[in-house]
């Protein structure tokens, strides 16, 4: 195992930079998840890491080692990428030890690293198969095990579930997860899944234009993004937003909506009076029946899933999301009344999007 430092690290091809000027520090054995939009940075990030993309200016340290200059081979790092990238010819147990021959170990070494990996990822018995042979998500823990059998001192992960269907996505998941616990290897995993980066890892960075956004644990980002961006892009379904104006008395402070709707927030959000701002609520926020504002709007869209029903609705002008449990008791076309506490409402600048 080994931490992993990034010290102002830049990338641009010709012109066109992508990286600006990121740090970060990876403590020894920490899950990180890089998440962002598609053209953030986040896989540039990580092949830099490797070795797979030259850094344009900034130092990459791997266990307090400057690694610039280090081949892939050299930083003791392992890649597991969204396509699995095995030898058709050859059976899972000589894919899993490929690496380890081209290193030159000895065959008894190989059949136990690789036997050892079988255990923890439950391939033993489908050593003898061929690739072919295999389900996806088999594949793509023979491909983990390729990186296992070699004891490396990061893992790097990317987009490695984005092939899989949606019920293999969840089982990876938790197999990543469970690895990681076993083996408590330094991990890096790029995804633009928020769902994903919620669920595996200890410290979620989030990336947008080839910056730092916002750091944190899942629960810190969730409740307290420190943006628009990192608001709209932690939570599934994605946050609210709807435009207002300060309002209301010192000690009650509220939001004004378009259409003279007043939302109270805590008093703990930082507006003044006749302040343009954005207020952002949660879908899973909006009660049937708890206390706080009273929010109501002509409903758009029924979408029961279960356990939890989705529904759109008209609210100043804007579609808004509510998460209800059960079976909400509303249809198209119907009047829909849901309430929201005032300390579960988020106020943005309208200017620069920070949160008040």
């Amino acid at each position: 195992m080994a931490s992993v430092e990034l010290h102002n690290i830049h990338k641009a091809y010709g012109a066109l930079p992508v990286i600006h000027d990121v740090s970060l520090a990876i403590g020894d054995g920490e899950f990180i998840a890089l998440v962002g939009p598609s053209g953030c940075g986040k896989s540039t990030l990580l092949r830099m890491i490797a070795g797979l993309e030259e850094i344009t200016d900034g130092d990459v340290s791997i266990g307090g080692q400057v690694v610039n200059e280090l081949t892939p081979r050299e930083r003791n790092i392992a890649m597991v990428f969204q396509s699995y990238a095995l030898y058709p010819h050859m059976t899972v147990a000589q894919n899993m030890g490929f690496n380890l021959k081209l290193s030159g170990e000895t065959k008894q070494v190989i059949e136990q690293r690789v036997n050892e990996a079988a255990r923890m990822l439950d391939l033993t018995k489908l050593l003898d198969r061929k690739p072919a042979q295999l389900s996806g998500g088999q594949r793509q823990r023979v491909a983990m095990g390729r990186a296992v059998v070699r004891n490396p001192a990061v893992f790097l992960f990317d987009e490695p579930l984005s092939n899989l269907d949606a019920k293999l996505r969840v089982q990876m998941r938790s197999e990543i997860k469970a690895l990681h616990q076993k083996v408590q290897t330094t991990s890096i995993y790029v995804t633009h899944d928020q769902i994903e980066a919620m669920t595996l890892a200890d410290r979620i960075v989030v990336l947008n234009q080839g910056r730092i956004e916002q750091q944190g644990t899942p629960i810190d980002l969730y409740r307290q993004p420190a943006n628009l961006f990192v608001a709209g892009f932690i939570g599934s379904p994605a946050m609210n937003f709807l435009d207002g104006v300060a309002d209301g008395a010192e000690g009650s402070p509220a939001v004004r909506l378009k259409d003279g709707t007043q939302v109270r927030i805590a008093n703990a959000r930082k507006v003044k009076p006749g302040q343009t701002v954005k207020i952002g609520l949660r879908p899973e926020h909006l009660s049937l029946t708890g206390n706080g504002s009273a929010l109501t709007g002509q409903t758009l869209l029924v979408e029961p899933t279960g356990a939890q029903t989705h529904v759109l609705f008209d609210l100043a002008g804007e579609q808004v999301t509510a998460v209800v449990d059960g079976e909400a008791p509303v249809r198209y076309g119907e009047q829909l009344k849901v309430t929201v506490n005032p300390d579960q409402v988020y106020v943005f600048d309208s200017g620069s999007g920070l949160a008040l």
